[in-house]
């Protein structure tokens, strides 16, 4: 024992500065490695990868011929005492203003060494002269390159251009934007407000945003995108394109740090079809939908809130392979359906004329059904027919339930509420502004023609479906609403 406590207390007396200096200088070397991989990943300049990619963005100008105006308006305000004075220099000079050429500046990107350009489509709309100048250095272009179009699209704001170059062209490829995170470091290149080439960076701000188009899905950025920056790329740290710069929220028209990349796992789709077929090719399943909500899965009979409900089934694949409204679409092609934004970009981007596999949740249960996709771009989102209601006598009463006065469709209403001849019903009359059913977005003038999943023509119909869905159990009563014509699906409390 006494041995043991000796040798601890030479321990503590004769080994400890040895021990510390030691730990400290693992510390110090643990500091360092800390210093140098924070270094790595965040470098001090961008230079090089500006230096990397800017060859490939190029700055487009257009030019279109505006018809002129008659008139000195647009010179001096109306009534001024100069405006004789003008008309007179107008008249001597013609008459009429003559047409003018109107430019505009935007920018875009090389995608191939044998001149395909990718940009916006509002970029070139209407223009009918294009050309692309090119980032000044050596094996580049010398002169302005006039260009054509390949192809637009609209709907997701993206044209594809084509130049004649006397050498390959440098360009960039496109990369993954599934993989860019919030938080990661982005570069926007462009011109912004004409000043020429520019280089701006910041970080991924938000993902999966949607503006106003069907088939959005755009990165923010808080990197300084301007008018004039329009098409051109959003760069990651590898130098590769994960977006193309669309839009800006801003009050005043300039950053305010606030900008919208349309991400390159859409662009890259869009410009294949383009290249291939001068236009888009998407797929069209022809049904009408809208979300599953908490109350809508309780009064289908669903578990949780998930799928998308369709609404109505016009003529198209889908009425042809047998699906009818009320379905819930639960997987599309063997994948599960989150939300009709995802439905609506699964089937978009399926080739047209492919068979798949569609699970529907109906009656309480499954079933599976093949439908062959027909083109998006050839159908007719018209409306579907609905077959004359029962030719009883009309009810003229009204009646108040769960906050909503209702009353039958009468025949001079119809055209009113953009109703199909026979369309029969119950009309809202008034909204209680502090009911369930005024929260849920019924208005006076919506018609309820199903409750329950089965057809109203009267009050009296009304009133049995919500008996039976109480007998039933139920929280809420499923109705089908159209406004305009166009349908939609509520669930209403019971409990109102």
């Amino acid at each position: 024992m006494h041995s043991i406590t000796h040798f601890k207390a030479q321990s503590r007396s004769g080994f400890e500065p040895g021990w510390r200096l030691f730990w400290i200088t693992v510390l110090g070397t643990v500091l360092l490695v800390v210093q140098s991989l924070a270094a790595a990943a965040r470098p001090e300049s961008l230079a090089p990868l500006a230096e990397q990619v800017s060859p490939a963005v190029v700055n487009i100008t257009t030019s279109t011929v505006v018809e002129g105006r008659t008139g000195p308006q647009g010179i001096v305000p109306e009534g001024s005492p100069f405006e004789d004075f003008f008309r007179e220099f107008q008249d001597r000079n013609g008459g009429e203003s003559r047409p003018r050429r109107s430019s505009a500046l935007g920018s875009g990107f090389v995608i191939s060494e044998d001149g395909y350009i990718v940009t916006n489509n509002h970029v070139i709309e209407g223009a009918d002269e294009i050309e692309i100048e090119f980032f000044p250095g050596d094996g580049q272009p010398a002169d302005l390159l006039p260009a054509t179009v390949v192809g637009t699209d609209p709907n997701t704001d993206i044209a594809l251009l084509k130049v004649e170059a006397p050498m390959p062209l440098k360009f960039v490829k496109f990369g993954d934007s599934d993989k860019a995170r919030v938080g990661d470091w982005v570069v926007a290149m462009g011109n912004p407000l004409g000043q020429g080439f520019s280089v701006s960076a910041g970080i991924v701000s938000a993902r999966n945003r949607a503006l106003s188009g069907t088939y959005d899905d755009y990165i923010q950025t808080d990197a300084a995108i301007n008018r004039g920056n329009s098409g051109g790329p959003l760069f990651n740290m590898d130098g590769d394109v994960v977006g193309v710069n669309t839009a800006i929220l801003s009050p005043n028209g300039g950053s305010i740090g606030i900008g919208f990349s349309m991400a390159s796992n859409v662009v890259t789709k869009v410009v294949a079809q383009l290249k291939e077929f001068g236009e888009t090719r998407r797929g069209w399943l022809g049904v009408r939908i809208q979300d599953v909500t908490d109350d809508l899965a309780e009064a289908i009979g669903l578990a949780k809130d998930e799928g998308v409900l369709i609404t109505d089934v016009p003529e198209g694949p889908a009425k042809e392979a047998g699906m009818l409204a009320r379905d819930v679409i639960m997987s599309f092609d063997g994948f599960e359906v989150k939300d009709t934004r995802d439905l609506v970009r699964r089937v978009g981007d399926t080739e047209v004329g492919k068979t798949v596999r569609v699970v529907v949740f109906r009656d309480g249960k499954t079933e599976t059904l093949k439908v062959t996709l027909g083109r998006r771009e050839d159908s007719v989102d018209g409306g579907s027919s609905t077959a004359p209601g029962d030719e009883s006598a009309p009810d003229q009463s009204e009646k108040e339930f769960l906050g909503l006065t209702v009353g039958p469709v009468q025949d001079s209403m119809r055209e009113e509420l953009g109703l199909e001849p026979g369309t029969s019903g119950l009309v809202v009359l008034s909204v209680n502004e502090t009911s369930a059913a005024w929260e849920k977005g019924l208005r006076a003038g919506d018609v309820i023609t199903e409750a329950g999943q089965t057809k109203i023509t009267s009050i009296a119909d009304l009133e049995a479906q919500i008996d039976a869905a109480k007998e039933a159990g139920r929280k809420s009563l499923f109705l089908m609403v159209r406004r305009a014509g166009e349908p939609r699906f509520v669930a209403l409390n019971l409990d109102e």
